[in-house]
């Protein structure tokens, strides 16, 4: 038997790298699925090391409710020391300057994600999200996220729910007469009718920071504009949603 648990992952900054190098810290549009299954072994309390059971049998559908802007922090490590007090390169050997790169973030991005599989392996992963061994974060332990993060346990529909329940943090609020508002979805199974098609490299591997490419769906789905909140209530509303599909 399937279940679904749907996630909240907005804050003032996340950052999903996909390509990232020593110098360059790169980030997804989009939440990745080495960042999301990452936050979620990470809440059970397993390391890299481990491979989290169950986790292959997972499917995410993700919803982007606002995309947010992208931000450049120029970023040094390390610098003013001694040599033995510098930052340590991969190969354990100290520089005398310091460390340079480049972090890329998304600054104010809200995304709604349904996590999909086992029912068993759902609701272990649901408590552990809202008892965390270790905190989650948005990417990068600098990125902590907004309340609340675990907005359901178990969604028998995720995407009717998706479509037309789960209030919708957009940028702005109504446009006046509006019935519906575009919204970008990500799938990693082709939905019918007409999709855009993506690769990513955001697959875990068999050893810890290694990943394979795949391939999404990006669609644009027209919601009901009453999913958003008026000004100064997006954070009640999902409270509210929160209450109401946690305590059943």
């Amino acid at each position: 038997m399937t279940d679904s648990m749907i996630l909240r992952l907005a804050g003032p900054l996340q950052s999903w790298g996909e390509r990232s190098t020593f110098t360059v810290r790169d980030s997804a549009g989009f939440p990745t699925r080495s960042g999301i299954l990452g936050m979620a072994a990470a809440a059970e309390g397993l390391d890299r090391a481990t491979r989290p059971p169950g986790y292959d049998d997972l499917a995410l559908t993700c919803r982007i409710d606002r995309p947010g802007r992208r931000t450049v922090d120029f970023h040094t490590a390390g610098g003013g020391y001694p040599r033995e007090g510098t930052a340590a390169t991969a190969g354990g050997q100290h520089k005398d300057a310091a460390v340079v790169s480049h972090r890329h973030y998304l600054s104010d991005a809200a995304f709604t994600v349904a996590i999909t599989g086992p029912a068993p392996i759902i609701a272990r992963i649901a408590a552990a999200i809202d008892r965390p061994h270790w905190a989650p974060y948005l990417g990068r332990r600098s990125c902590p996220p907004d309340e609340p993060l675990l907005l359901a346990r178990s969604v028998p529909d995720v995407a009717h729910e998706l479509r037309t329940t789960v209030p919708l943090a957009a940028r702005t609020g109504r446009r006046r007469g509006a019935a519906t508002v575009p919204v970008d979805f990500i799938w990693e199974q082709p939905p019918t009718g007409g999709a855009i098609a993506i690769d990513i490299a955001d697959q875990p591997g068999t050893g810890p920071r290694q990943f394979r490419t795949r391939r999404l769906w990006r669609t644009t789905e027209h919601l009901p504009a009453a999913l958003i909140p008026d000004p100064g209530e997006t954070r009640e509303r999902l409270l509210n949603y929160a209450m109401e599909h946690l305590t059943r």
